[in-house]
């Protein structure tokens, strides 16, 4: 328990040291840039291929890939509908945030504490189906939504063009042939992976914006009430409903309340520089309210 809300609170900590940062001056915004650039080809990758190190893949919770999924491809077409009618940066605002799971940066460390190895596998194959969407699947979608990329050639171009997701498929695929990458390279490798966190949450921070426009907090309630209230149901149907056994269902039930995509505010920001600092908010806010929900998720499953 305590080890967990250390976790916690180092992860709100790298935060508010983001935003101080960039209040006092220290950091500029195109300082923001740079280190979304440097997280989205390097450290993030780095996180996936750590986490890939020990991976073995039990063929018969495969399906848990699926789920992952198609969690998500629902989250993003709700996301659509309530768009649809709005203008081309609110549009892709909500295809963007709505899908998509803050797993390797956030949740895997706490099924981690918890779930033991069961539990990683499981949070794993979860977040592959989730990574289609969250690495660039969902920011495809917004561009073929909005114009900016029309016919699937263009769409699947542009997700092939993010590296994270392509590692994901690479290392999946892998696993599945029974490959593994020597272990040199994972020791290596390792070293830029375990910065992911830190930079992950040192971006939110800097693009964290606590004076937003009143107006504007009505899409950070939508977004949040969408995601929470979709998480409760995912959680139940999965823990009450599936045949797995119940360590899978527990991981489910928990995974499901993950926070906000730590890449929405960076696909965001390429369609609109003032919802990047929405999504951000709505990304900030997901956090604590996660941070408290799968916490006491976690424990209880532990009495």
């Amino acid at each position: 328990m305590v080890d967990v809300l250390i976790k916690a609170f180092s992860f709100i900590l790298v935060i508010i040291i983001g935003y101080q940062l960039k209040r006092r001056g220290v950091l500029q915004p195109e300082t923001g840039t740079a280190l979304s650039k440097l997280m989205m080809n390097f450290t993030l990758p780095a996180a996936v291929i750590t986490g890939f190190a020990s991976f073995q893949v039990d063929h018969s919770l495969l399906i848990l890939v699926a789920f992952g999924l198609g969690c998500n491809l629902l989250l993003l077409g709700v996301g659509y509908i309530i768009g649809r009618r709005r203008p081309e940066g609110l549009k892709a605002y909500y295809m963007i945030n709505s899908p998509g799971y803050n797993i390797g940066c956030f949740t895997l460390p706490y099924v981690q504490s918890f779930l033991g190895p069961v539990g990683i596998v499981a949070t794993c194959l979860f977040d592959a189906g989730n990574s289609v969407i969250c690495t660039g699947g969902s920011f495809a979608a917004a561009s073929a939504a909005t114009g900016r990329s029309s016919g699937w050639l263009n769409i699947i171009k542009r997700l092939f063009s993010s590296v994270p997701f392509d590692v994901y498929v690479f290392l999946m695929i892998a696993a599945l042939m029974g490959w593994h990458l020597p272990p040199q390279i994972t020791l290596v490798v390792s070293t830029l992976g375990n910065a992911n966190p830190f930079v992950a949450m040192l971006i939110i921070g800097m693009l964290l914006e606590i004076n937003i426009e009143r107006s504007q907090l009505k899409h950070v309630l939508t977004i949040l009430l969408l995601r929470y209230g979709s998480a409760a149901a995912f959680a139940c149907l999965f823990y009450f409903f599936t045949p797995l056994p119940l360590e899978i269902r527990q991981v489910l039930a928990v995974v499901v309340f993950a926070p906000l995509s730590s890449l929405s505010p960076i696909f965001t920001s390429r369609f609109s520089g003032n919802l990047s600092v929405v999504a951000s908010f709505a990304n900030s806010a997901s956090i604590m309210i996660s941070i408290v929900i799968m916490t006491v998720l976690l424990t209880s499953m532990q009495l």
